[in-house]
């Protein structure tokens, strides 16, 4: 009989410590939702992807440029200083004649991504150029995982903001 309960309460012992292991077999946290690759890749997926016309698909390769937003212009990109990344891009005109951006960011460990989209969706300026600027409408600022995109365009804001869902796949 105590051969038994010995048996007994080491199974019911292995049953309890197995439900207590994460879900994926005991290999730790379910993967993330994160976008793999860097911002770079991202950016260009989304450029790649997007519904957009022939003549904004040829502006996109041959007048913009991307460059790193740094501590010294993340005001100016973002409408803020107030937010703390891991590394962030912008995709900008070479020469401004018209008003259109594109940055991405990938947050730090823990960040709080729906509050950083709401500052940004409140900060961000679409009259940044002075002389030119975006309809607030088309101001789209939206997460996958720990990456945020911040897009102004009144001609390819939309499809650029639904080419970026996609890749979330």
């Amino acid at each position: 009989m105590k051969k038994l309960l010995v048996v007994v309460l080491a199974v019911l012992t292995i049953l309890s410590a197995a439900s207590c292991q994460p879900s994926g077999g005991g290999k730790g946290a379910p993967e993330s939702e994160n976008l793999e690759g860097s911002l770079e890749d991202i950016l260009s997926k989304i450029y790649e992807t997007a519904d957009v016309s022939d003549n904004f698909r040829e502006w996109a390769k041959s007048g913009l440029e991307t460059k790193d937003i740094t501590a010294e212009n993340v005001e100016y990109h973002l409408g803020t200083s107030d937010i703390e990344y891991e590394d962030a891009i912008t995709s900008e005109p070479l020469m401004m004649p018209s008003a259109y951006s594109l940055c991405l960011l990938r947050l730090k460990e823990g960040a709080d991504v729906e509050q950083i989209k709401s500052l940004l969706k409140e900060k961000a300026d679409p009259r940044k150029w002075i002389c030119v600027g975006v309809d607030p409408e088309n101001v789209y600022v939206d997460s996958i995982g720990d990456v945020v995109m911040v897009v102004m365009s009144d001609e390819a804001g939309e499809a650029l903001h639904n080419a970026f869902l996609a890749l979330k796949g």
